[in-house]
């Protein structure tokens, strides 16, 4: 007998065997899912934008979420204003955020909880406010703000990233700056 099997079971080399096949399946899996993108599609919705091959179909790119936010602030700074940006990926957490110069102190977070309802319920976050209405204790989810200012970006008509603007003397003004950015990743 050779002196390896000696020190291992046959359960032990089985289990060692099968653990090995499963990490190269996954990985193979993996590689296969990491190149997978959603089809470029337009949305009549004008307060979502679709996603070009720069995203895949579950994450938005760095380079595409730092566009974005660009984007907005660039649309907020054209008006004068002073906003605070925030994108987020699909799962809520912040991939980006650029404050303005001068922007207030509370536009960080408002940015980034604006961003994460939007994307949380895949739609612009002054839709939201009217929700509030029939359901009030939706308010109370952690981590949301149901102010106008927040816009989802989709892919294939799926929630890949939400954008969040805050700091401007409205929501409305908010929502169309976050607007901006989105139709910046939409090109």
């Amino acid at each position: 007998m050779n002196p390896v099997h000696k020190k291992f079971s046959r359960r032990a080399r089985v289990a060692t065997g099968g653990a090995v096949l499963a990490v190269v399946a996954l990985a193979g899996f993996g590689a296969v899912n990491a190149n997978a993108s959603a089809p470029a599609t337009t949305s009549a919705a004008a307060t979502s934008a679709a996603v070009p091959a720069r995203a895949t179909t579950t994450h938005l790119t760095i380079d595409a979420a730092t566009d974005a936010a660009r984007a907005a602030l660039d649309a907020a700074e054209k008006e004068n204003q002073r906003v605070t940006v925030a994108v987020v990926d699909r799962n809520g957490n912040t991939i980006v955020t650029l404050r303005g110069d001068g922007a207030g102190p509370q536009s960080y977070e408002s940015a980034e909880r604006k961003a994460f309802t939007a994307v949380s319920w895949n739609a612009p976050t002054s839709q939201l406010t009217e929700r509030l209405q029939q359901a009030p204790t939706l308010k109370d989810i952690p981590g949301t703000l149901f102010l106008a200012g927040g816009v989802p970006v989709t892919a294939g008509n799926a929630p890949i990233a939400g954008i969040g603007v805050a700091g401007a003397p409205s929501g409305a003004l908010d929502e169309k700056f976050a607007q901006a950015g989105a139709q910046a990743v939409g090109r």
